[in-house]
């Protein structure tokens, strides 16, 4: 792994070395695509949008881009305006455009070959001096499985004025390409119509001059409609979403919330809530669960259940945060009520009622002990910062001449490096130390099963009915000889063990076990397969 990165980090650096003159209000040619604005003379305001040029030079990955290139990605004018809350205090803005046709009208675009869409964003890393905390965060996102907006990193020229390295991102939104939920449309008003597709978020309310409904169990914690806008909701349809989240909730605080049909599982995508929960506390985020805190809710026909994400608004992670505890590499994000009781809002309390239950915790040690075996192990993590850093390494020095805060403090630093390499090294040092804490203080006991799949091309098993009230039976679809069936409950347990003989179907039996999930494990002989089966009140 370490002579690969070498050699990609060589030939990157070879490739952009030296070829370009790093200057700080002019740009020739960069290795990073460029993105040219005319405002026409105007002051880009927060609202209204204005109308505005924009040119996009691209011409492939190591290929040098050149100011005077022709326009390869897009070549017209854009509705701007300045976009962000707490991010307006920099002086390097970050912006929401949207691509318009001769008429003015709104149209979809595709840029840098991601999906065609009228939504984007302009992102100005500012306090993140590595220029990549969001884009490392996406890209781990995306690894997991979710949807994660696209990025790419540019340079930005404006009105002939440099202004800097930027990331175009795709904005949260529905769509087929992006949160692929159905679409909610003003005739969705009864029966699975109405059910879905919803994404809200939990955040604060600074600004944001929209209608809002706050948790039934803490006046601190708020959720604002973001797709459809509130504005474009009915009323039926609000409530319907509100009447959701408040019945997931009300379900988390009962004595009985790990139950698998009437507990948190019967409104949630668990698996979704442990991938964002590794997450938020692999960045130790200081705004981790309660600001930019997106969930989503499709139909009820599709699933329907609440997942977490996608993913946003990283910067202030990673160890880049020096209050309430965010720059520390120990530590729970998730107890940040505890932590800082004078911040709000709140970090919703469905993050500590979930590590309650043991199966959750068993879950969320098995998924972080897969992912740190591939793309979160240290290497692989120091991999991608090295190469993107090596991408970034003539921009960064245009851009930090622009903006010299190189070992400058900007809101809210905790480590404040006199290079842009410092800057990379304390990310890569943090995210190891990080880690490894985790590897020893996440809860749980993970299941170990040797080759264990669910189905292979010579071993496939059934199990009627699931869930079931402790009798099922296991079919097999072809005859074991000699082998057995265990089932273990969450913590590892094995409860049941009864052998196998020239059977392809046999009945199990689990007698005065509580409701919940457990795992059924069949061994063939030579490997080991597994299902898991959901257990009610006999």
């Amino acid at each position: 792994m370490k002579l690969i990165s070498t050699l990609l980090l060589i030939t990157i650096q070879f490739l952009f070395s030296n070829s370009m003159q790093v200057s700080a209000q002019t740009l020739d040619s960069s290795n990073l695509p460029i993105i040219i604005l005319d405002t026409y003379g105007q002051t880009i305001p927060d609202d209204p949008r204005i109308i505005i040029f924009m040119g996009i030079i691209d011409n492939g990955f190591g290929t040098i881009n050149h100011t005077t290139d022709a326009y390869t990605d897009y070549n017209g004018e854009v509705s701007f305006e300045i976009r962000g809350s707490t991010s307006q205090q920099y002086p390097k803005k970050s912006y929401a455009f949207t691509p318009l046709d001769t008429a003015g009208n709104n149209i979809n675009a595709e840029i840098f070959g991601l999906p065609q869409e009228n939504d984007w964003i302009l992102y100005a890393p500012y306090p993140d001096k590595t220029l990549m905390r969001n884009t490392l965060t996406f890209y781990l996102a995306n690894k997991m499985g979710h949807y994660s907006s696209r990025t790419k990193h540019v340079e930005v020229v404006r009105n002939g004025s440099y202004r800097g390295v930027y990331e175009l991102m795709e904005k949260v939104k529905r769509d087929n390409n992006r949160v692929d939920i159905a679409k909610l449309t003003p005739a969705d008003t009864a029966g699975d119509e109405l059910t879905g597709g919803y994404i809200i978020k939990v955040d604060k309310t600074t600004a944001s001059g929209a209608d809002t409904f706050n948790s039934n169990y803490d006046a601190e914690v708020f959720f604002q409609f973001h797709d459809p806008e509130d504005t474009e909701l009915l009323p039926v349809q609000k409530n319907y979403i509100i009447n959701y989240v408040d019945s997931f909730e009300t379900a988390l605080m009962s004595s009985s919330f790990a139950h698998p049909d009437s507990g948190f599982r019967k409104y949630t995508d668990e698996n979704s809530f442990i991938d964002f929960f590794l997450l938020q506390e692999l960045g130790h985020t200081v705004d981790g669960y309660r600001s930019s805190c997106f969930l989503q809710k499709d139909k009820n026909s599709n699933g329907g259940k609440l997942e977490m994400g996608p993913m946003w608004d990283f910067n202030l992670s990673f160890g880049n945060a020096d209050y309430c505890n965010a720059y520390d590499t120990i530590g729970w994000q998730y107890e940040f009520n505890t932590g800082c009781p004078g911040y709000f809002p709140h970090v919703p309390f469905w993050w500590n009622k979930l590590l309650q239950d043991t199966l959750y915790q068993n879950s969320v040690q098995c998924r972080w002990q897969q992912l740190r075996e591939s793309f979160l192990h240290t290497d692989s993590i120091n991999f991608w910062i090295d190469s993107v850093a090596a991408y970034l390494n003539e921009a960064q020095q245009r851009n930090f001449i622009k903006w010299p805060i190189l070992g400058v403090y900007v809101n809210w630093n905790y480590y404040i490096g006199q290079t842009y390499q410092n800057e990379v090294d304390y990310l890569k040092m943090w995210i190891e130390a990080r880690s490894k804490w985790l590897d020893n203080n996440l809860p749980g006991n993970c299941i170990p099963v040797i080759n264990a799949v669910e189905n292979s091309p010579t071993l496939s098993f059934y199990i009627s009915p699931n869930p079931s009230n402790g009798n099922f039976y296991i079919t097999f679809n072809n005859q074991i000889n000699n082998g057995k069936v265990e089932v273990l409950n969450a913590i590892g347990q094995t409860l049941l063990t009864d052998k196998i003989i020239n059977q392809r179907s046999m009945i199990a039996k689990l007698n005065d076990v509580p409701a919940g999930i457990y795992l059924v494990k069949v061994f063939d002989g030579k490997n080991q397969y597994c299902k898991k089966i959901i257990i009610t009140d006999n």
